[in-house]
């Protein structure tokens, strides 16, 4: 991993970006720690255009997105997506019920649909995990039914590592699982609290092998390492900091 392929997920400072004046600000802090790039979600209603002005003045790539609409308004995502002059996105959550696998396999066949229409608009439309697609119907994970279901043209991940082992899985595994299938990679450590509850942590803090993460994802072809932290402990800023200081420091070549 080079540092050129860190980003940090703006769902971090989501309360810190709910204006356009406010991002700006945010996006000056962001480019201070030093990261070269950022995937743009839970910002607020700030338009496209000026969401792409404010990134270039301070040099930030945006290297992916999240969207709520993909499945709906594909061609819309493509507008979007070359707005921010962005080649991928994610579909950030199921928000349909996955009860049974009839369930998983209708989102499956929507998401390759959609995938289409944005693969034909030159974009690449990837899967954002969290630890509900661990669950198994008729002995399947719903994660693996997703992805079997789909065509890799059409449907790419972007594994969220704290999910996958909250959900009882392997983050390693599953990189591996991803090969030639893994264009995005959300960094986000794990750890047991005082009150021995599952916790997100800066990179470094917690108890995942980011050296094995790492290299299993350079060897799936992951392009962008995401840092991410739902939850922070204070000032999501240096959380931020942390993780990249550490990453910086321990994990680039």
């Amino acid at each position: 991993m080079k540092i050129g392929q860190v980003a940090a997920q703006l769902f971090t400072i989501r309360d810190h970006a709910k204006t356009s004046k406010d991002f700006a600000a945010s996006m000056k802090r962001i480019k201070a720690i030093g990261y070269p790039a950022v995937q743009v979600s839970g910002i607020g209603p700030i338009e496209t255009a000026e969401v792409a002005r404010i990134l270039a003045g301070e040099g930030l790539v945006c290297c992916a997105t999240h969207e709520g609409n993909i499945i709906t308004e594909p061609c819309k995502v493509v507008d979007r997506l070359n707005g921010l002059s962005c080649k991928y996105t994610a579909y950030p959550y199921p928000g349909v019920k996955l009860e049974t696998l009839a369930d998983v396999k209708d989102l499956a066949a929507r998401l390759n649909s959609a995938g289409k229409v944005l693969s034909d608009g030159g974009k690449v439309l990837t899967y954002h995990n969290h630890n509900i697609e661990f669950r198994r119907i008729d002995g399947r994970l719903i994660l693996d039914v997703l992805y079997s279901e789909t065509d890799a043209h059409f449907l790419q991940g972007e594994i969220d590592t704290f999910w996958v082992q909250y959900g009882g899985g392997d983050p390693v595994q599953w990189c591996e699982r991803l090969k030639n299938r893994l264009p995005l990679l959300h960094m986000k450590d794990y750890m047991t609290d005082g009150g021995n509850a599952h916790a997100m942590t800066e990179i470094g803090c917690g108890n995942l092998d980011w050296k094995r993460i790492v290299l299993a994802a350079e060897r799936s072809g992951c392009q962008w390492f995401i840092v991410e932290q739902d939850i922070c402990p204070g000032d999501p800023f240096e959380s931020l900091r942390l993780s990249f200081d550490y990453i910086k420091e321990n994990l680039c070549t």
